[in-house]
């Protein structure tokens, strides 16, 4: 059998956990999957194992998928209703024999990761991190909003709860990270400051956009809304350039099925002036999706 591509998709935000009348990019995702019904796994870590989100999780996938979920901070697992304690030979076991597609969920980076701490976090102490470079490389398709995006980089910008700060990731995509760059628009003065100071250059991304990356390569940038974008953010010697990526708005031309209330989307726009940057800049680090430079 040939080995399958390592693939990661990573929403800005939006996805089932923010856009319950819209699954235009859940079924992006699932369209990766080369068979009728996908196995999906949930991890919802970042969000304390929140019920609510697992129930989100299980009102949309269940119908289509064999889903699951693994839960670290409670210890139960959800396949076939069977609740056990988890060693991490278990979470593995679960992992590479149920999972397909493989789905963590937004919240606090720190609760699965723990930046800074070479044994800390829940994922580490259960070897989650060591699984989830496996899975990649098996062909498991990755993908998360929010901290479920922030986790696969190297670094990242997190601001929940908090001011804005610099976090470490998986490092599976050897970039930085940003997301919610519309919906809080102090995240983008901080991610520029962050990456002038050293931050690997990397991508920042709007609520209802996604990456996609075939191995450590964007193949694509899709969006459930049509005013929505992601952008290629990297230092130069002449400051730091935000680059706008073509993006491919997923519903049907004229519609935009997951377009959240006018008046925040207008207000946060209206906050956001637009940076001067250079032909291509983003070229090489994105493929074949092609750069839209931003002029003032």
């Amino acid at each position: 059998m040939r080995a399958k591509t390592p693939q990661i998709v990573a929403l800005g935000g939006g996805g089932f956990s923010m856009e319950r009348d819209c699954s235009l990019l859940d079924d992006y995702v699932l369209s990766l999957i080369e068979r009728p019904r996908p196995r999906v796994c949930f991890l919802p870590t970042a969000s304390g194992d929140a019920d609510h989100y697992v129930v989100r999780f299980y009102r949309r996938f269940s119908a289509t998928c064999e889903a699951s979920h693994v839960s670290l901070f409670r210890r139960d697992q959800g396949v076939g209703g069977v609740e056990t304690e988890l060693p991490p030979s278990g979470v593995t076991c679960i992992l590479f024999k149920l999972t397909i597609k493989l789905v963590i969920s937004g919240g606090r980076l720190s609760s699965p990761v723990a930046p800074g701490r070479r044994r800390g976090g829940a994922w580490r102490a259960h070897d989650l991190d060591e699984v989830l470079h496996r899975a990649w490389r098996r062909g498991v398709v990755l993908c998360g909003p929010s901290a479920g995006s922030l986790c696969w980089f190297s670094e990242a910008l997190s601001a929940f709860h908090g001011p804005p700060r610099a976090v470490r990731g998986l490092g599976l995509l050897p970039f930085s990270n940003c997301v919610h760059y519309d919906a809080e628009p102090e995240r983008r003065t901080q991610y520029h400051r962050f990456v002038a100071d050293g931050m690997p250059g990397g991508f920042a991304v709007e609520d209802g956009v996604a990456l996609h990356f075939r191995r450590t390569r964007l193949r694509r940038v899709v969006s459930s809304r049509t005013r929505a974008w992601a952008y290629r953010v990297e230092a130069t010697p002449e400051g730091v350039v935000e680059t706008r990526l073509a993006t491919s708005y997923l519903g049907a031309a004229g519609g935009d099925a997951c377009e959240p209330p006018a008046v925040g989307a207008a207000r946060s726009r209206q906050k956001r002036p637009r940076l001067s940057s250079r032909r291509g800049a983003a070229a090489a680090a994105t493929g074949s999706v092609k750069a839209q430079p931003l002029r003032a």
